[in-house]
């Protein structure tokens, strides 16, 4: 429109025929409707020239033809003489206009269009963080460990209060460390792994012969930041589908840091047979670890010799969704 309006101007006060500003006003028009179009369409990610020089070559051919066609050959047809904007050294220079525009305009609407792209996409990013940590909170209180748990402090009640006084206080911390997390993007690993540990207490108060816990926690690990519950689903499985389908045995819990990568282990008896259908625990914990750090943490979980394995190795960088 800057441009457009001085050039309305001149070609009104420059040219003698009186519907010469009618032909100016079809050459704006015709660089407004085609030359940003015909730049996105031949150049959708920008000006660059890996097909050749054939698409900057088309897009010269149709400013040339674009404004040949409105700036001399129409007018013709109607008995237009020459004005001041179809002159033709004029036409050149609006040839070159024509081009010059297309490509600002074309580059203007490829950025407005990538930059709503990008937008929807943090949009889709911030969803899918939210869901995962809704279905990482669903995973963490599973109904069937609490009303378990419940029923067995209620037993303990009756036959040793200390031991039910202990289970009782262990559960409430747990509970408090789990909505506690939920409001956080992240929190030390050494909080993370006292969280698991309660739980693993709390199983042992349930049924105190089913497993041994071998605990191996590296001091250096403690202040490495990690996204709130990520371990939890997986000592969480190691009981369900180790002590809890009657493997008994040992439960190790290992966690070290060499230089800047951190490496969980976490085993339990009884060997892994598959991600379950319909499961939402390691999917879940696969999600949280790519949004939090964009591929540079890992989840593995393995069969060892009879036992199951699930590995989780991350930099010691906090994760990007605290960052």
């Amino acid at each position: 429109m800057g441009v457009s309006i001085p050039l309305l101007f001149a070609q009104r006060s420059y040219s003698r025929h009186p519907d010469a500003i009618w032909v100016g006003v079809a050459l704006c028009l015709a660089f407004v409707l085609v030359a940003p179009v015909s730049y996105r369409v031949l150049f959708p990610d920008g000006l660059e020239l890996t097909h050749g020089a054939i698409r900057l070559v088309m897009y010269v051919a149709i400013g040339a033809g674009a404004v040949l066609s409105v700036g001399h050959y129409i007018p013709r047809q109607f008995g237009v003489e020459q004005t001041f904007l179809t002159a033709r050294t004029s036409l050149l220079i609006d040839v070159a206009l024509f081009l010059a525009g297309g490509w600002g305009l074309g580059r203007d609407i490829g950025m407005e269009a990538s930059l709503e792209r990008e937008r929807r996409r943090a949009e889709l990013l911030e969803r899918e963080a939210e869901r995962a940590h809704l279905l990482a909170l669903k995973a963490n209180l599973d109904p069937h460990f609490l009303f378990n748990t419940l029923n067995a402090l209620a037993e303990w009640c009756r036959v040793d209060g200390v031991t039910a006084e202990r289970g009782i206080l262990e559960l409430s911390s747990l509970l408090r460390a789990v909505l506690d997390g939920v409001k956080q993007s992240a929190w030390p690993l050494s909080r993370e792994l006292e969280v698991c540990k309660t739980l693993l207490s709390l199983h042992r108060v349930r049924d105190p012969e089913r497993f041994t816990l071998a605990w191996d926690v590296d001091d250096a690990v403690g202040g490495v930041h990690v996204p709130p519950m990520l371990l939890f689903p997986l000592v969480e499985n190691a009981m369900t589908h180790g002590p809890g389908k009657g493997h008994r045995g040992e439960v190790r819990v290992r966690a070290a840091r060499d230089g800047e990568r951190v490496t969980v282990r976490i085993e339990n008896p009884g060997p892994f047979a598959g991600p379950r259908r319909g499961s939402h625990g390691l999917p879940t914990v696969q999600k949280r670890l790519e949004l939090a750090y964009g591929g540079r943490a890992a989840l593995d979980v393995h069969a060892e010799g009879g036992r199951t394995v699930a590995v989780v190795a991350l930099p010691a960088r906090a994760p990007e969704a605290e960052a």
